[in-house]
């Protein structure tokens, strides 16, 4: 069992930045870890996953904006958000799947404000 815990959340304005950080309790080799978001009254979708061989898969909205990264050393998964705008206001969630099943890990979310 894997724990993920989320940070790096924050109040930013319309084209800021911001890089969310999900550090897990064990190794994430085997695991292909990603960011989800939950906007009010949304369902939770994805914002782009990667796997421990580099492979990235990125939602059409945040393509050209955001950037994820892992660290397996760190058991660190990061989201580098820039170009920040209203719409990406949500709480972002860490989710780690392992790749031999569909064995899903969550974290409790960090909250993103995009606002003026």
């Amino acid at each position: 069992q894997v724990q993920v815990v989320e940070s790096g959340g924050g109040l930013v304005q319309p084209g800021g930045s911001l890089r969310l950080s999900c550090v897990a309790s064990a190794t994430i080799f085997h695991y292909v870890m990603g960011w989800y978001r939950q906007a009010p009254g949304k369902q939770r979708e994805l914002v782009a996953t990667i796997t421990s061989g580099g492979s990235t898969v990125y939602a059409d909205s945040v393509r050209d904006r955001f950037a994820i990264s892992r660290d397996d050393a760190k058991n660190t998964v990061y989201l580098q958000m820039n170009g920040l705008k209203p719409e990406d206001t949500a709480v972002y969630y860490c989710n780690a799947r392992w790749v031999y099943a569909q064995i899903n890990y969550w974290g409790q979310g960090t909250q993103v404000n995009v606002s003026s």
